[in-house]
C-alpha cells in the first residue's frame, strides 16, 4: 500500500481552483475566438448573441464545473484512503507497542501481567501469552523446588549442632512446625533392642509439650507407620486420637494428621507426626517431609552410633584402670614367686636324679604332644604358665620358650586376658567343673586365629599341680558359622524387601521366593519351592523371561539387567527392572538369583517430565517458526544484492541475532543486529528491534544510517521504558546499519559497537561504531552524542563484511582461545579473491573448524556484500 501511495498523483485544494481557472480561461478563450470571428464588439451583448447563434458554448460553459467537480471528487476519495491508511499504521503501532510491553515484562519476571489478545490474527500476542504460562509454570516448581531446598538447609544446620537426641529432636520439631505452619508435631525415637517407639518432642501453639507415650510396632498409627515403613496421611481422624489443646482454643480434635517414618539404610530410626486444624496438609509440605525424613534418620542413628561408642570408651577406661590394679598385684605375685624360685632351686639338686627316672617316659610323652592337634598348657594357680606342650609351635608358631616368656598373654586382646582371668578365677571357685572359653589370639605370622580352650582344675592333683588347659584352633568353624549367620540374615532381609526375590538354578528349579512374589506372580511362595518353571501356571511374559536369563547366563556368566511389563492380579499391570546375579560354588555356576523392583510409579514420572519437555520444546519451537517468518530470506536478499551471503549460525532454537533487510525502489537497508542475550530473552527484543526498524522507514525512506539508528536506539528505550527515573532493565542491542542507494553508488553506514570492513584494491580499511549500545539506562548528567554516519561511494568490485560478537567471540583453537576480529581481517585480506559465495562456505567451514568440540557461545551472523 506504501508503494502504490508513492506513485499516485496527490491532489490539493488548491490544484482545484487551478483546474477551474484554467477551465475558466478555456471558456473566455472561446468566447474570444467566436466574437472576433464573427466581428462583434466585446461586451454582454457580444457574449448573448454567439451563445445564440452557436449552442455549444453553452457546454462549453459547464466545463469549470465539470473539472472542478471531478477534481474534488479525487480529492474526497484521496482524503478517505489518507485516513484509512493513517488508522492502520496506528493500530499496528498499538499491537507492537502492547506486545513489546507484555514482553518485556515477561522478561521482568512479571508473569501476572495482565494482556489481552484483541486480533484473533495476532500470533505473536498468542505465542506471548502461552510463553508467559509455561514460564509462569516453570517459576511456580523453582519456588517449590527452593523452598524444599531451603527447609533442608535449615534443619541440615540443627542437625549438625547437636549430639544430644533429646535436644536435636525439640530444635527439629520446633523448626519444622514453624516453617511449614502446622499447629503441633511429636518426634519419637526408635529402641530396636526393646522393639518399642517412645515421645521424645512434643511441640504446639508455641510452646512446648511433655508428653510421655510409648507405641509397640503396630500399636496405633504411630506403631503402624512403624510396622510398614511408609507414611500415613489421614484427614479422617478417629475419634479416639489426640487432641490439640491450646488456652484459645481449649481442646479440639486435629483434621488433618501425616506421620513420616524415619528409616536410615532400611532400619527405623524414628516417627515424626503432625497434626493440623486445617482441612488438608499441602502435598508439597508432605513432600518435603518424606525427603527430609531420611536425612534426620541418617543423623538420629550417628548420634545413636556415637553413644554407643562413648559408652564402649567409658568401659575401656574403666577396664583400663582394673588392669593397672592387676599389674600390681602381678608384680606382688612376681616377688613370691622370686622367693618361691629360690627354694625351688634347691629342691631341684634333689629331683635330678628323679629326672632322670621319667626321661624316657618324657620322650614318650613328647612325640605324642608334639602330634597332638590341641595344644596342652599347665597354669598355676597364679596364671603363671608351668609347662607348654611341643606342638605349639606347629599350630601357633611361637616356641615353647617364646610362650613361656609371655607371648601366651602377650597376644591376647585386652577384652581376651581378661576373660582369660575370669576362667582362672571360676576353675578355682568350681575345682570340679570343667570352664570354657573362645577368644582371638595373633600367630607369630600375624595372622588372627579364634581358640576354643577347655581348662581343668588339677592343683590338687599330685602329678600336675596346676590347671591344665587344651586349645585348638576353630577358626574354620568361626567362618562356618558366620557365613550361616549371614545367610539367615539376607534371609530376614529377602522376607521383609518389597521387591520380588527369586532363587533358581540352572534347570530353572525354584530354591527360594520371598513373600511378595504371591502380589507379582499369583503363586504360593512355598508351592513354588523345588518346582520347575516348566511345571507352573505363569505369563508367557515371565517364563520366557527366566528362560533366556537362564541361557544366557550359564552362556557368559554375566549380571544382566532387563525391564518387562507383567499383568498382576492384585497390582494391575507393573514394570519390573530385573537383577539378574550368578551365583558359583566353587567357580561352578550353581544358582541364578532374580531381584525384581517395580518401577512402575517410576516410569510414570519419566514419562510425565518428557511429556512437559516435549511441550516446552514445541513451544520455543513455535516461537522459532514466528521469528523465522519475520525475518528476510536468503533469496530475497540476494535478489537484490545477487553478490552477496548470509552466513548465521543461532546458539538455540530461537536467536537473538537477526538479520533485517528493507527496500523501497532503489534504496537498501541491511542491517545485522545483536540482541542482549540469546536463545528466548534474546528472541523477545529480536522481534522489538525488528518491528521499530520496519516502523522507522515505514515512515521515511530518506533517514540516514545513523538517524535510523538514533530513532531505534530512543524507540528501544521508550518500549522498554528505560527513560523512567525508576527503570532497571538495561536489555538493548548492537547494531551495523548500512544504507544503500545504488542510483548514487553511495553506502551509508552507521553501528553501534560493531565495525564495517571495507575491502577494495586489496586494502581493508575499518569503519568502527559508536561506543554506546542501542537501547539502555540514560546517564542522567552526561548528554548522548548522536551517532555518526560514514558516507563511502563503493565502486564495483568492492567488498563490505559486518557481524556481531558471536563468530570473534567464539572459544575454540588449539589454544582455547577467541576467534576475535583481527583473525576475521586477515582472512578476508588473505582469501580477498574469493566471490561472495566462497567467502560464506571458507567462513562456515573455519568457524567449525575453530570451534570443534567447544561449547558455542553465543548466536553467529556475517553479512557480505561485494558491489
Amino acid at each position: 500500500m506504501d508503494q502504490d501511495n508513492n506513485n499516485s498523483i496527490t491532489i490539493t485544494k488548491n490544484d482545484i481552483l487551478t483546474g477551474v481557472g484554467i477551465s475558466l480561461i478555456l471558456v473566455f478563450a472561446a468566447w474570444l475566438t467566436d466574437m472576433l470571428a464573427s466581428d462583434l464588439t466585446v461586451g454582454f451583448a457580444a457574449i448573448a448573441e454567439i451563445h445564440a447563434n452557436n449552442p455549444i458554448h453553452w457546454f462549453i460553459d459547464l466545463l469549470p464545473l465539470a473539472v472542478g467537480g471531478t477534481i474534488f471528487y479525487y480529492y474526497q476519495k484521496r482524503e478517505k484512503e489518507v485516513e484509512l491508511f493513517e488508522e492502520i499504521i496506528q493500530q499496528r503501532d498499538l499491537d507492537i507497542d502492547r506486545n513489546a510491553i507484555f514482553a518485556k515484562k515477561i522478561g521482568e519476571g512479571k508473569y501476572d501481567a495482565h494482556f489481552e489478545i484483541k486480533d484473533e490474527n495476532d500470533v505473536l500476542g498468542k505465542s506471548l501469552l502461552r510463553m508467559r504460562d509455561n514460564l509462569l509454570e516453570g517459576n511456580r516448581r523453582e519456588k517449590e523446588r527452593n523452598w524444599i531446598a531451603e527447609g533442608k538447609d535449615l534443619i541440615a544446620d540443627i542437625l549438625r549442632i547437636h549430639n544430644s537426641i533429646d535436644d536435636l529432636a525439640y530444635d527439629v520439631i520446633v523448626r519444622l512446625i514453624k516453617y511449614i505452619n502446622i499447629i503441633q508435631g511429636a518426634l519419637y525415637i526408635y529402641d530396636e533392642e526393646q522393639q518399642k517407639l517412645s515421645n521424645v518432642a512434643t511441640y504446639a501453639y508455641n510452646r512446648k509439650r511433655f508428653v510421655n507415650q510409648e507405641f509397640r510396632m503396630g500399636e496405633g498409627l504411630i506403631g503402624e507407620c512403624a510396622y510398614e515403613m511408609d507414611y500415613i496421611y489421614r484427614t479422617e481422624i478417629p475419634d479416639n486420637y489426640a487432641t490439640i489443646t491450646s488456652g484459645i482454643l481449649g481442646e479440639k480434635k486435629p483434621k488433618s494428621l501425616l506421620i513420616v517414618p524415619l528409616i536410615a539404610d532400611e532400619k527405623l530410626q524414628g516417627v515424626i507426626e503432625f497434626a493440623d486444624l486445617q482441612e488438608e496438609i499441602p502435598e508439597l509440605t508432605i513432600n518435603f517431609l518424606r525427603e527430609l525424613a531420611e536425612i534426620i534418620a541418617r543423623t538420629i542413628y550417628n548420634l545413636k552410633m556415637n553413644q554407643k561408642t562413648e559408652r564402649l570408651l567409658q568401659e575401656s577406661q574403666q577396664m583400663t584402670q582394673e588392669l593397672k590394679e592387676n599389674e600390681e598385684q602381678l608384680r606382688q605375685n612376681a616377688e613370691e614367686m622370686r622367693a618361691t624360685q629360690d627354694e625351688l632351686e634347691k629342691s631341684n639338686k634333689k629331683l635330678e636324679a628323679q629326672v632322670k627316672e621319667v626321661e624316657n617316659a618324657q620322650k614318650r610323652m613328647q612325640a605324642l604332644l608334639e602330634n597332638a592337634s590341641e595344644v596342652i598348657s599347665i597354669y598355676d594357680e597364679d596364671i603363671q604358665l608351668k609347662y607348654q606342650s611341643p606342638n605349639v609351635e606347629r599350630i601357633l608358631g611361637y616356641t615353647q620358650h617364646e610362650m613361656m616368656e609371655g607371648k601366651d598373654m602377650n597376644r591376647l586382646s585386652a577384652k581376651g586376658e581378661a576373660a582369660f582371668k575370669e576362667m582362672f578365677q571360676k576353675l578355682k571357685e568350681e575345682p570340679g567343673q570343667p570352664q570354657s572359653l573362645q577368644y582371638t589370639y595373633i600367630k607369630k605370622d600375624g595372622k588372627k586365629i579364634f581358640l576354643e580352650t577347655t581348662g581343668r582344675n588339677m592343683l590338687e592333683d599330685p602329678a600336675i599341680k596346676g590347671i591344665i588347659l587344651n586349645s585348638r584352633d576353630i577358626t574354620e568353624r568361626k567362618r562356618a558359622e558366620k557365613e550361616e549367620r549371614m545367610k539367615s540374615k539376607m534371609q530376614s532381609l529377602s522376607e521383609n524387601s518389597p521387591d520380588l526375590i527369586l532363587r533358581l538354578n540352572t534347570r530353572g528349579q525354584f530354591f527360594y521366593a520371598n513373600p511378595v512374589t504371591a502380589d507379582y506372580l499369583g503363586l504360593n511362595p512355598q508351592e513354588l519351592i523345588n518346582t520347575r518353571i516348566r511345571d507352573l501356571q505363569m505369563e508367557e511374559t515371565l517364563t520366557s523371561f527366566f528362560n533366556e536369563s537362564i541361557k544366557e547366563i550359564k552362556a557368559d556368566n554375566n549380571h544382566q539387567t532387563k525391564e518387562i511389563t507383567i499383568p498382576t492380579a492384585n497390582l494391575g499391570e507393573r514394570i519390573m527392572s530385573f537383577k539378574s546375579i550368578p551365583e558359583f560354588n566353587d567357580n561352578e555356576l550353581e544358582t541364578i538369583l532374580f531381584v525384581g523392583h517395580d518401577i512402575t510409579e517410576a516410569k510414570r514420572i519419566e514419562m510425565e517430565i518428557q511429556d512437559k519437555n516435549k511441550k516446552i520444546t514445541e513451544s520455543i519451537n513455535y516461537a522459532q517458526r514466528i521469528q523465522s517468518s519475520i525475518l528476510p530470506d536468503t533469496t530475497i536478499i540476494q535478489e537484490h544484492l545477487p553478490k552477496s551471503f548470509v552466513f548465521y549460525e543461532p546458539r538455540d532454537v530461537v536467536s537473538g541475532d537477526f538479520p533485517w533487510f528493507y527496500r523501497n525502489e532503489d534504496i537498501i537497508f541491511i542491517a545485522a543486529v545483536d540482541c542482549t542475550g540469546h536463545g528466548v530473552p534474546g528472541a523477545l527484543l529480536s522481534f522489538i528491534g525488528y518491528f521499530q526498524l520496519n516502523n522507522i522507514v515505514d515512515h521515511n525512506k530518506n533517514y540516514t544510517a545513523a538517524q535510523v539508528l538514533d530513532k531505534l536506539h530512543f524507540g528501544v528505550r521508550s518500549t522498554l521504558k528505560q527513560d523512567q527515573f525508576d527503570a532497571e532493565a538495561r536489555d538493548g542491542m548492537d547494531i551495523a546499519m548500512c544504507r544503500i542507494d545504488k542510483k548514487k553508488g553511495e553506502l551509508q553506514y552507521s553501528g553501534a559497537h560493531r565495525p564495517l570492513y571495507l575491502l577494495r584494491d586489496g586494502e581493508l580499511t575499518q569503519y568502527k561504531g559508536n561506543r554506546k549500545a542501542i537501547g539502555g539506562i540514560p546517564h542522567r548528567k552526561k548528554p548522548e552524542k548522536d551517532f555518526v554516519n560514514h558516507i563511502i561511494q563503493y565502486k564495483e568490485g568492492d567488498k563490505i563484511f559486518f557481524f556481531t560478537d558471536g563468530l570473534p567471540d567464539q572459544i575454540g583453537g588449539p589454544n582455547k582461545r577467541k576467534y576475535t576480529p583481527k583473525k576475521i581481517r586477515e582472512n578476508i585480506l588473505a582469501n580477498q579473491e574469493l566471490a561472495m559465495e566462497q567467502f560464506s562456505s571458507f567462513f562456515a567451514s573455519d568457524y567449525r573448524k575453530w570451534k570443534k568440540n567447544n561449547k558455542q557461545i553465543d548466536d553467529v551472523l556475517l553479512i557480505g556484500i561485494e558491489f
